[in-house]
């Protein structure tokens, strides 16, 4: 029997690739869009399933329509990574990580009863439906926001440290105040008091009952209305300016505006030109 050539199978890589990859071929569009219906289809069955009444009625239904989209959505990953020019990078980015835990719940399940229900993770998959109606301006907007969160990222992590150290504090000082016999049982279950406590959550499970305590959760309930917009306020300053305009430091010589747009020749002010 004749062995394929590399050529022969890089061709066949090729073809591959540019069907389960690209969209400007028809094949390649219908591909997406039958995969994006058994996404849909996929996820509504795990959905489905995790309904009592619903597993009882159509349970083995259910446990043949799983594995048959496991099966499939698995010999969609091994299609991706056999035709990927780099099938390392293909493996470790976003969306091969999101293609393999797909399907591995499923395999899991074999082993750990009610792993299956992890299917659901099968709903970002959907993300790809930017990449098929070629949205482009969602997925720049979508740039902005992981740039902004790329750009706050220290920031918000010394303010989380900060908030790590502040709830620590607060469970100790609780915990010596009320003690076990109100409920606080331990430092680590008073830590827990106060993280609810700061992000107002206020579960109600735990609770001060000596004056003291009360005034020290009382200053806790302030304190998370204090900081719990920090985070936002970061956030939301980078987002503002990574959306701002890239503008020309030149300064316009008949009214004196500073900054204009990087190829603009004449001042958005007076109209006067930029360059003389």
């Amino acid at each position: 029997m004749k062995q394929p050539t590399a050529e022969a199978i890089a061709h066949l890589r090729n073809r591959i690739h540019i069907i389960v990859e690209g969209t400007d071929t028809r094949l390649g569009k219908f591909f997406d869009i039958v995969l994006l219906i058994a996404i849909l289809a996929s996820v509504s069955v795990v959905m489905l399933d995790s309904v009592l009444y619903m597993r009882l009625q159509f349970g083995t239904i259910f446990f043949y329509a799983e594995w048959f989209f496991t099966i499939l959505f698995t010999i969609e990953y091994l299609l991706r990574l056999f035709s990927a020019p780099n099938r390392l990078r293909y493996a470790f980015s976003f969306f091969g990580v999101v293609d393999l835990l797909s399907v591995l719940p499923s395999y899991l399940s074999l082993m750990f009863v009610g792993v299956q229900y992890l299917l659901v993770v099968r709903i970002l998959r959907i993300l790809r439906v930017f990449r098929v109606l070629k949205l482009k301006a969602y997925m720049q907007q979508a740039g902005f926001l992981a740039s902004a969160l790329k750009t706050s990222q220290q920031k918000i992590t010394v303010f989380f440290l900060s908030l790590v150290l502040l709830v620590t504090i607060f469970g100790a000082v609780i915990y010596v105040v009320e003690g076990p016999e109100n409920g606080f049982t331990s430092i680590p279950v008073s830590i827990y008091w106060a993280v609810v406590t700061v992000t107002t959550t206020g579960y109600g499970d735990m609770s001060p009952k000596t004056p003291i305590g009360q005034a020290i959760a009382s200053m806790v309930m302030i304190t998370g209305y204090s900081i719990i917009a920090v985070p936002t306020g970061i956030f939301t300053a980078e987002l503002a300016r990574n959306m701002r305009p890239q503008l020309n430091p030149i300064a316009c010589p008949n009214c004196g505006k500073f900054g204009h747009a990087v190829n603009a020749e004449f001042c958005d002010r007076c109209g006067h030109a930029l360059h003389i």
